[in-house]
């Protein structure tokens, strides 16, 4: 598995669509455009147009847009589901011809394999929803030059950033109908929904297509619905790629945001949070699955508390700070040790002063003393509780840390 040196954030403001991600992400990080054009160029029949990727407005913000352009010097706006055209020759419409085409073409190393990915995701949901299998799917709608040409740019974009980790904001769910070759349909159209399960989407109250098919495959096959931008990372780039629509109240557009986790703080500096609530374990199960987590790789600390939960039920409520490069593995030994049935966590940041560890001499052999420099410069210390822990009564173990800590033992 390749470790993600960046992190983009996608903020759907408008929504997404094919051409509107791959306008953004070229407007975020132009180095990418050189790479793109030439995947497009050995995809797509000279006849079908040519490439222009266009400055313009949106909302009153600076925008790029990807198009198109046929021969004939029109620009074909495809944010929307119902095409109904094609210009130049015939692009191919069935699953098995398009999978060819792309196939076939020399394209940049990892293009083909990336295009094909977010292609099957779309080619999958058109199967799940006209009940055919997947060589028998054609894509009336999505079926174009334009679409293609999406596709492909969008696999150029994820081959070049595989050192990559994404996320990306709630997603507006639209509202109405839209037209297509099998009639009117419900927004978000039923594919579109198939490729959204597991991503959160919100009304914002606008109408219309807000995500597209080929939007919502490019999502499916980046994103993790349940990630979220790192806690801490610098934000080395950011770009605008618009939609044609024009929204009210709002710019009609997708923003890239390109974070460097290089210059994420020490890993000390950041950590997991990991919080979740049993109410059905005994004393002794709770007792036994902590120790087994406080004893886990990565898991800094274990805090459990009683509360009240749902009809006023008592509940064991667990906190632990994990290492975040730990945390798959904490998760998934939360769920096996434990009786929930869902984590929360997030990343925080904290301020961890430095220690300093020391021996000293106690009552039965040597003891370990912890000290810290305050930021004032005052210096406090405390010994080590496993270390005075053997010592019989509460006041001989209070003595022996006091003493090994330098206070007066009275």
């Amino acid at each position: 598995m390749t470790t993600a040196r960046r992190h983009i954030h996608l903020d759907t403001v408008g929504g997404i669509a094919g051409d509107m991600f791959v306008a953004a992400m070229l407007d975020a990080l132009p180095e990418l455009e050189a790479r793109v054009r030439a995947d497009l160029a050995a995809v797509l029949p000279v006849a079908a147009g040519r490439v222009e990727l266009t400055a313009g407005l949106s909302g009153g913000l600076a925008v790029r847009r990807f198009a198109l352009v046929p021969p004939d010097g029109g620009i074909h706006h495809h944010h929307g589901h119902d095409h109904g055209h094609s210009h130049g020759p015939e692009a191919p419409v069935r699953y098995g011809d398009i999978v060819a085409l792309i196939e076939a073409a020399p394209l940049a190393p990892g293009s083909a394999a990336a295009a094909l990915a977010i292609l099957r995701r779309l080619g999958e949901a058109e199967s799940r929803v006209h009940g055919v299998p997947l060589a028998a799917v054609h894509f009336h709608e999505i079926a174009d030059w334009d679409s293609l040409a999406d596709v492909v740019a969008a696999g150029s974009i994820a081959a070049a950033l595989e050192e990559t980790s994404w996320s990306v904001s709630d997603l507006p769910r639209g509202g109405g109908r839209i037209r297509t070759r099998h009639g009117l349909m419900p927004v978000p159209a039923p594919a579109t929904a198939l490729l959204l399960e597991g991503f959160l989407l919100i009304d914002d109250g606008v109408p219309g297509e807000r995500v597209t098919p080929t939007g919502a495959a490019i999502l499916a096959h980046l994103v993790d619905p349940e990630a979220r931008p790192p806690a801490g990372a610098r934000l080395v780039a950011s770009g605008l790629g618009a939609g044609t629509r024009d929204l009210p109240e709002m710019p009609n557009v997708v923003r890239a945001m390109v974070h460097d986790l290089a210059a994420r703080p020490a890993a000390g500096d950041v950590v997991a949070i990991v919080a979740f609530d049993v109410d059905d374990m005994t004393g002794e199960e709770i007792g036994h699955a902590a120790e087994r987590l406080r004893a886990a790789a990565g898991v800094l600390d274990l805090a459990l508390s009683h509360q009240f939960g749902k009809k006023s039920r008592p509940l064991t409520a667990f906190r632990l700070l994990v290492e975040p490069a730990c945390l798959d593995a904490v998760l998934d030994l939360c769920l096996v040790e434990t009786s929930t049935i869902g984590v929360r966590w997030h990343e925080a940041r904290r301020r961890v002063l430095p220690r300093r560890a020391t021996l000293v001499d106690g009552p039965d052999g040597q003891l370990r003393l912890k000290s810290v420099v305050r930021p004032d410069g005052s210096v406090t210390v405390k010994v080590e509780a496993d270390d005075v822990g053997g010592l019989g009564g509460l006041a001989a173990r209070r003595r022996a840390a006091r003493t090994a800590e330098g206070h007066d033992d009275g």
